[in-house]
């Protein structure tokens, strides 16, 4: 093999291989490409997950609402239970002043 077709016959070599790369990388894209309908499956979950966070943060801030509400509601009953139980023990203090001040007089 002289020189001159030892450079054909790597040219053609050369040409076949990058081909079949050409043609591979091809084929690559080809299947690897996502279709409109996966790009829309993947639009409409992105939304609903943003729909998702916006309920829960609506969520949490209602919870937020509430629990200061009843948090709220919560010291004022214990209030009002001590101002009664206060009440009521004053009540006891001038019923048994009451009794003693009665059996006095029904000894005296």
């Amino acid at each position: 093999m002289n020189r001159t077709e030892f450079v054909i016959t790597t040219a053609i070599i050369l040409f076949v291989a990058f081909c079949l790369g050409w043609f591979a990388n091809w084929l690559v894209h080809r299947f690897t490409r996502v279709s409109q309908a996966d790009m829309d499956q993947l639009e409409r979950m992105s939304q609903e997950l943003h729909e998702a966070e916006e309920t829960r943060d609506q969520a949490i801030t209602y919870l937020q609402q509430r629990e200061a509400e009843l948090t709220n509601q919560l010291a004022q009953t214990e209030a009002e239970l001590a101002a009664a139980m206060e009440g009521l023990r004053d009540a006891r203090h001038e019923a048994e002043e009451m009794r003693a001040y009665v059996e006095r007089m029904n000894a005296g």
